[in-house]
């Protein structure tokens, strides 16, 4: 369930607009940030028990890295589908498949994509689940979706104040613009942090044997000035026009350094920043 005054429509909407300016950014993202991406789909694939000849799909797949993994372990004697709302990030992941006869781009909202039931052997998702419109909706396709005892793997991001990597930068700058906190229950970065409700869900749509683990991935960055500088790196287009249009410039020194400050208390005896995050890794079968 949604928090009152949500407006789906408005959402997908706005949703699709940022992903789709944010698709350069996920096509090569800073090696910061990618070693842990990298580690993750390690260990969706390691929770999912995927093997070769299976079929996969990987929901809100972005430009591909989940699935292009999959893809590796499955083999031409299997096949995996990434589905993702952003039709500029399904562009960059279908550049990236390279024509491989066995994986298969499309453009499809998970919300309300119409795929044959019992279609998958195993579902994977990486920090997508959580941007849902209707997650008790969602978990029941996804359910159908899978073949008996199929396997759905996912990853979540844990709660704001275990997350840094992914709160820290973006709390200042909602500060800066003096963006509107989103209602508890609305769906986003921070839409499944709990796990006790996490296992509610998936439970009441149908699935057993589910389970939820925290994950803390070992983000470290060099210096409080590169995570400034990771943070301007991965904001996407959107967010910089509006810095722009507050400061004059997307650059402002001054929210870089109240960034870059942020970071401050997370600085090692090296010298370097680390912000290991927590992530929720959730395992469900059919």
């Amino acid at each position: 369930m949604t928090a009152p005054g949500f407006d789906p429509v408005k959402f997908k909407a706005g949703q699709r607009a940022l992903w789709n300016s944010a698709s350069e950014v996920w096509s090569d993202l800073p090696p910061e940030f990618a070693a842990g991406a990298r580690l993750l789909d390690r260990e969706l694939l390691r929770l999912s028990g995927l093997r070769r000849g299976q079929r996969v799909l990987d929901v809100a797949c972005g430009t591909g890295d989940t699935a292009l993994s999959a893809a590796q372990v499955v083999g031409d004697s299997g096949s995996v589908t990434g589905i993702d709302l952003a039709s500029d990030m399904i562009a960059a992941a279908r550049k990236r498949a390279d024509d491989q006869p066995h994986v298969e781009f499309r453009v499809a909202d998970a919300d309300d994509v119409e795929l044959a039931p019992g279609s998958y052997d195993v579902i994977l998702s990486r920090w997508g689940l959580m941007f849902s419109a209707d997650r008790p909706a969602l978990f029941r396709r996804l359910r159908e979706l899978l073949t008996d005892d199929g396997v759905l793997a996912a990853v979540t991001w844990g709660p704001d104040h275990r997350s840094p990597m992914m709160t820290l930068g973006g709390t200042v700058l909602a500060a800066r613009l003096e963006l509107p906190t989103p209602p508890p229950g609305a769906p986003g970065p921070s839409g499944m942090v709990d796990p006790e409700k996490i296992r509610t869900e998936f439970t009441g749509a149908g699935f057993s044997a589910v389970t939820v683990a925290e994950f803390m991935v070992p983000f470290s960055v060099s210096s409080p000035q590169r995570y400034a500088a990771f943070v301007r790196d991965m904001s996407p287009p959107m967010m910089q026009q509006m810095l722009q249009q507050r400061f004059g410039d997307a650059g402002d020194p001054a929210t870089w350094q109240l960034v870059a400050a942020a970071a401050e208390p997370y600085v090692a005896a090296d010298g370097t920043v680390q912000l290991p995050s927590s992530t929720n890794l959730i395992r469900a079968v059919r």
